[in-house]
């Protein structure tokens, strides 16, 4: 008979569960990409249909970061196991890259927009 996979996340030896609390706090840019699309929902009567770009740059960067959790989990983990750890460069650029394009688009919006 097959054993059947783990459930438990896997283990590690840091007393201060580091790997949780960076995971928390990419759910919390997570979150904080959605709160700001619902933000910009708002504007649409405002500024039009250009707002839904920046929705959907929001969300598409929302839904990265959530569908990714997981391998950067493990990945320090991993990291923790072999006393190898390493910054997850691409992520972080990643994720600038998203903020300056939302400001960039928004200050646009704002300034060069007509009000609907």
């Amino acid at each position: 008979m097959m054993k059947q996979p783990s459930k438990d996340p896997p283990r590690h030896g840091d007393a201060g569960l580091q790997p949780e609390r960076t995971d928390l706090a990419w759910g919390r840019t997570t979150l904080s990409l959605v709160v700001a699309a619902a933000v910009f929902l708002r504007w649409i009567p405002h500024h039009g249909w250009f707002i839904g770009v920046l929705v959907a740059v929001a969300i598409l960067g929302a839904l990265s970061i959530n569908f990714t959790r997981r391998r950067r989990y493990h990945r320090a983990i991993h990291g923790i196991r072999n006393e190898i750890m390493a910054s997850d460069l691409a992520s972080t650029a990643a994720l600038a890259t998203v903020v300056v394009v939302l400001s960039g688009l928004g200050i646009y919006a704002v300034l060069f927009l007509p009000l609907g």
